[in-house]
């Protein structure tokens, strides 16, 4: 791991400016950082604030990833001093900010296509290409040394001009690795960077270039968990494979929500339901992973927020924001569930003992967390014997004392948890 200690008990919370707030700007959505200091964040991931393209646009505003100026400012948001603003005072509060960027790609009009069309893949014809089945933008060419050289002139721009702390990458995979490895090395030059990759598929991004992935897997698996499709015995396959492709150090991203998850795939609720969504949540927060909150599930977001047009969250009754100020608390105050090697390794209990109960414990230093969770819709029995584990805990959801003797019959209700520390 580079020079990036903060990281180490960290989480990650995704801001959509556009749909935050009604006004839909940096300083709406300013006035809620001292919130979300609160409520324990320590990195707010901005999605794109550049300006977004017309031509080809999809919907009435267009999407966030469509960008017609890697120097610019979504008008709609404000302009370069309020951004300015949210990052300063973000830090100052001390939290870290990351931009999202689009690398892969622009949008049509984006202010390049009109002086450095070679900065773009074309067809047997000359014509523009879009990636994908995505028209409403066209692929970059990285095959050229000057797009390369622009790109990370870019990216160097807001580090060096507006102190951001990094930057998560959208597709990632899809630009090859050795230009990210490359402009890392001249980033870190500025300042040491946090660098989060859109990807799970190309391992390698985090050799040199970035110190974080999506784990999508665990995610869909989750999601496949609570609706019944697996079981939770799955969860230890997805750990073992991991394992053999990611050493301890590699961080992995682990969330029940993001934008995309949200607006295409569907709410939490409407994925795993309230009380799995809940547990999955908790999940998220003790088991190794580096949790991400997106934005509006301290509210209890239950809309699919529009991608293409304006929509808002409603702010006006957080009453999941001590549930995650909470999980916040219990990541920054128990070693055991630190991220990558700071944390400790997850110890199985119920595998091969109990298909529907996913049991462990993580143990770093002085610091011991035992956890027990019910992943199905039935009453689980769950006998644990392990008189190494024996002693005086901390029940996690009442702050009670609780004394296990190293043997006991847990009766579980469905989705039920229990998070024992001490």
């Amino acid at each position: 791991m580079r020079d990036l200690k903060w990281t180490k008990n960290a989480n990650i919370y995704e801001v959509n400016v556009r749909q935050y707030t009604k006004e839909g700007t940096f300083d709406a959505f300013r006035k809620h950082l001292p919130r979300l200091k609160e409520m324990g964040i320590d990195i707010i991931w901005l999605m794109p604030v550049f300006p977004v393209g017309e031509k080809n646009r999809k919907g009435s505003l267009g999407s966030y990833y469509a960008v017609k100026d890697y120097y610019g400012i979504n008008p709609e948001f404000g302009n370069k001093d309020d951004f300015r603003k949210v990052v300063e005072e973000a830090h100052d509060l001390g939290m870290k900010v990351l931009l999202d960027w689009v690398a892969n790609h622009t949008a049509w009009d984006n202010v390049w296509t009109k002086e450095h069309t070679d900065y773009y893949k074309k067809n047997e014809k000359g014509e523009l290409l879009s990636p994908f089945d995505w028209s409403d933008v066209i692929a970059l060419d990285y095959n050229n040394p000057k797009l390369r050289k622009a790109m990370t002139d870019a990216l160097k721009y807001w580090v060096k001009e507006f102190d951001v702390d990094g930057y998560r990458c959208d597709v990632a995979g899809l630009v090859p690795t050795d230009f990210w490895e490359k402009t890392r090395v001249e980033l870190d030059k500025i300042k040491p960077v946090f660098m989060l990759a859109e990807d799970d598929e190309k391992p390698e991004l985090l050799n040199k270039a970035f110190d974080m992935n999506y784990s999508w897997k665990i995610h869909h698996l989750m999601n496949d968990i609570a609706q019944g499709k697996k079981r939770a015995a799955e969860i230890w396959n997805y750990y073992d494979e991991d394992r053999k492709i990611y050493t301890p150090d590699k961080y992995r991203m682990i969330f029940t929500c993001n934008h995309d998850e949200n607006s295409w795939n569907g709410t939490v609720k409407e994925r795993m339901g309230n009380r799995p969504g809940e547990t999955f949540a908790v999940f998220t927060f003790v088991a190794p992973g580096f949790p991400l909150i997106y934005n509006g599930q301290e509210a209890a977001l239950d809309k699919r927020l529009k991608f293409f047009d304006k929509d808002f969250i409603d702010w006006s009754n957080l009453k999941n924001e001590p549930f995650y100020a909470g999980l916040t608390d219990l990541k920054h105050e128990n070693r055991a569930l630190w991220n990558g090697i700071d944390g400790g390794e997850m110890i199985p209990l119920s595998k091969g003992i109990n298909d529907d109960v996913f049991a462990f414990y993580r143990q770093k230093d002085n610091n011991t967390v035992l956890v027990l969770m019910n992943l199905s819709n039935r009453i689980q029995n769950f006998n644990l014997e392990n008189h190494q584990l024996a002693g005086e805990y901390i029940n996690f959801q009442n702050g009670h004392s609780f004394h296990f003797s190293g043997n006991r019959m847990w009766h579980l209700a469905p989705w039920e948890y229990l998070i024992l520390t001490k």
